[in-house]
């Protein structure tokens, strides 16, 4: 993100978002977000003070004020805490900078998160779910009366397999490229957040249905080629909008909830790891997850369920 998006003053944020571009390797989405949330912030002080903010010399009371503005206009607990994370975030990089010495945010008390626990589909439904495309492309030849193109839907077989045999983020999925695939050790290179990258195992059935999409592409990706094409003419990598849309199709075609996203398929491997059985330490790895307290969340749903299998089942519950 250039510059040239920020008003005059605002170089330092500017500065700041290529930094987690550059440096960082930060998601499009973090990106995105902290832009937004810096943006916000400039907004509402030059409402209140009639003047662009100057960063070194902000105090503590007006982030205080900032955080009261937001409690006002019933902005959630996530979204305040995610705007207090960019600027967060954005001030430990002005103290790596030498532009500050201490942070002016440090140690304000935020709202807590509700506890929320994941969404996830069953075992069964994923099983659904990984049906549809094949179904849609079947009706869809019946209704014809000339050739359908195949490898949308084959392609689409293969992005749901690989999602849910690795449990990949979106972001890692459409970064996937062909080289990363390692056939012989059956396992997916795969770029996590901050450029951290990590060896996931995948299933026979996964690589079969990469395989069977790559056979009938114009030439076999290789190399840096997107492992999953959105445009197979012009080698465009798969993209989240696209992916998003896909799934939503596919979730009705099931007949499951389309406003489940493509992280719920991620939600779904982990709780389906747990049930069967796997440690916590290994979903974690697995998931690329930088602290055990982060995949400590699924625990909840396999405890819960738990709970009511033995509700259910014994006789002196």
């Amino acid at each position: 993100m250039s510059e040239s998006h920020f008003e005059s003053g605002d170089k330092l944020v500017a500065e700041f978002l290529e930094h987690l571009r550059a440096d960082r390797a930060a998601s499009i989405y973090t990106q995105r977000n902290y832009a937004q949330a810096l943006t916000e912030f400039s907004r509402w002080f030059r409402e209140e003070r009639n003047q662009a903010p100057v960063w070194a010399e902000l105090q503590r009371d007006d982030f205080r004020g900032y955080l009261r503005f937001l409690g006002r206009n019933k902005l959630s607990r996530a979204a305040t805490r995610l705007r207090f994370s960019a600027l967060r975030s954005f001030h430990k990089f002005l103290i790596r900078r030498g532009a500050l010495k201490i942070s002016p945010i440090k140690n304000i008390a935020l709202p807590k998160l509700e506890k929320r626990l994941p969404r996830f589909l069953t075992a069964a439904q994923m099983l659904d779910l990984l049906k549809a495309p094949s179904k849609e492309l079947d009706q869809i030849k019946k209704a014809a009366d000339k050739p359908v193109p195949e490898t949308p839907f084959l392609r689409d077989i293969a992005i749901l397999e690989t999602v849910y045999s690795c449990g990949l983020r979106v972001s890692e999925l459409c970064g996937l490229k062909a080289e990363d695939i390692i056939w012989a050790e059956q396992t997916l290179r795969v770029r996590g957040k901050g450029r951290k990258e990590r060896l996931a195992p995948i299933g026979a059935p996964a690589l079969e249905s990469i395989r069977h999409y790559w056979s009938k592409l114009p030439s076999m990706p290789c190399g840096a080629m997107p492992a999953f094409q959105a445009d197979e003419q012009r080698l465009t990598p798969m993209y989240p909008r696209l992916l998003q849309m896909r799934l939503k199709r596919y979730l009705e075609i099931a007949q499951l909830d389309p406003r489940l996203t493509p992280h719920k398929l991620r939600h779904s491997y982990a709780t389906h790891l747990l049930d069967a059985g796997a440690d916590l330490r290994s979903v974690q790895e697995l998931l690329g997850h930088a602290h055990l307290v982060t995949t400590q969340v699924y625990t909840h749903l396999t405890t819960e369920r738990l709970k009511r299998a033995y509700d259910q089942a014994h006789p002196r519950a």
